[in-house]
């Protein structure tokens, strides 16, 4: 039978809504501030701009229908996030941006009723903003989460968190963070870690110097994180004790596919905007569109847009059917990531002076993309856990015809 690859009437004409919305308010407030989110007002142009996505009937595509949102699976929300992606401010104006997004899936899925009731509603409303801290600097947990360093111990009746974390982004104005540390074990085993709800203004949770970064888009910052005696509760523990790298696995595939969806939708802004420029622009005896290095680049764009769609829709269908998908969502991501930045080279190089100005938005769009193969794991990573797991795969098999 053929594979159905079309979208519902309703899905098609929220992602036609998006795409009104973001273009008609969202990007000239990006423009306006050259995609510097603190320049244009922080937290209050974000309240403004999620107001706005309320009345459009845009807002929260993803959150749970019990909890105000539109119920969206991950298949549903890739048109829908790479439309509201178009702009760097879109995903901020639908509640959809990170680590906010990845933290209201997770506590969908794990979260008690009490626990819902007082993180993830507010969340999904839009009236707060959270965390996800799990990252330390060096010798702790980064690119290989084992090494987590920070430790919850058991203390009178809860738990106390000692440990540092950094490049902890939205932290800054964050009502609540999602924390990950060490409740059994050491650094470099496998097991033993412990998601914490630690809301701002606990007693020893202090958030430090945002780190200077190449993107500007993101809300609070990416910020150092030290947590000095932070006592909290049983209730404070997100799951079970213990499972904590398990739970992560929960948030980490659909954040990465999320991620490849918005900005899939920044990189056809750039391609949009140089391919509009050389099909005006003139040189060398007629329209620069006209040339055959330039049409190659043209080419190589729209490839890359739709190979990037197909593997995230893979991936997206892999997790719709409760399937773990990490090789799927390892290469949809590495793939993306590159393919993203290359489109919106590309892009740049079109345009010539213009690209590199901050007359167009494709200067502020590569230094936005260009994180991604970092963020969410480098792309070297999750190439060498592709190949572990096919390598692991041969070896099993050699085994057991050997037998």
């Amino acid at each position: 039978m053929p594979i159905d690859l079309t979208y519902s009437s309703e899905v098609t004409a929220l992602v036609d809504r998006t795409r009104d919305f973001v273009r008609a308010t969202v990007l000239p407030i990006e423009d306006r501030h050259h995609g510097d989110i603190a320049a244009a007002g922080g937290d209050g142009v974000r309240k403004d701009l999620q107001q706005a996505a309320k009345e459009a009937g845009v807002f929260a595509p993803h959150a749970p229908l019990e909890y105000g949102g539109l119920g969206l699976g991950m298949s549903d929300r890739a048109p829908v996030f790479e439309e509201a992606g178009y702009s760097l401010f879109g995903p901020a104006a639908l509640n959809i941006a990170a680590p906010d997004e990845g933290n209201l899936h997770l506590l969908a899925h794990v979260a008690s009723p009490e626990q819902r009731h007082e993180f993830l509603a507010p969340l999904a409303a839009g009236d707060v903003r959270s965390a996800f801290a799990m990252t330390e600097p060096a010798p702790g947990a980064g690119s290989d989460p084992a090494a987590l360093t920070t430790r919850a111990e058991r203390h009178g009746g809860g738990w106390r968190i000692n440990g540092r974390k950094w490049f902890i982004t939205g932290a800054d104005g964050a009502a609540f963070m999602i924390v990950m540390a060490r409740t059994s074990g050491q650094p470099g085993q496998r097991g033993g870690a412990t998601m914490f709800l630690v809301p701002a203004g606990t007693a020893g949770l202090r958030v430090g110097r945002h780190i200077g970064t190449l993107d500007k888009s993101m809300l609070g910052g990416h910020c150092e994180v030290d947590f000095e005696d932070v006592d909290v509760p049983d209730s404070a523990v997100l799951g079970e004790v213990d499972r904590g790298f398990e739970y992560a696995q929960v948030r980490l595939g659909p954040a990465r596919m999320t991620h490849v969806m918005r900005w899939l939708g920044a990189a056809r802004r750039a391609h949009d905007v140089a391919v509009e420029h050389v099909a005006r622009r003139e040189g060398f005896g007629g329209r620069i569109g006209d040339l055959g290095m330039v049409q190659k680049m043209v080419a190589d764009n729209e490839i890359d847009i739709a190979a990037t769609r197909a593997l995230l829709v893979r991936a997206c269908w892999e997790l719709d059917a409760g399937e773990a998908a990490g090789d799927s969502t390892s290469i949809a991501k590495t793939f993306a990531a590159e393919a993203i930045f290359r489109i919106v080279d590309r892009s740049v190089q079109m345009c010539g002076g213009l690209g590199v100005s901050e007359d167009l938005p494709l200067a502020r769009l590569s230094r936005e993309v260009r994180p991604f193969r970092i963020y969410d794991g480098p792309s070297e990573v999750h190439r060498w856990a592709i190949a572990k797991r096919r390598i692991g795969a041969a070896k099993r098999a050699l085994r057991e015809s050997a037998r």
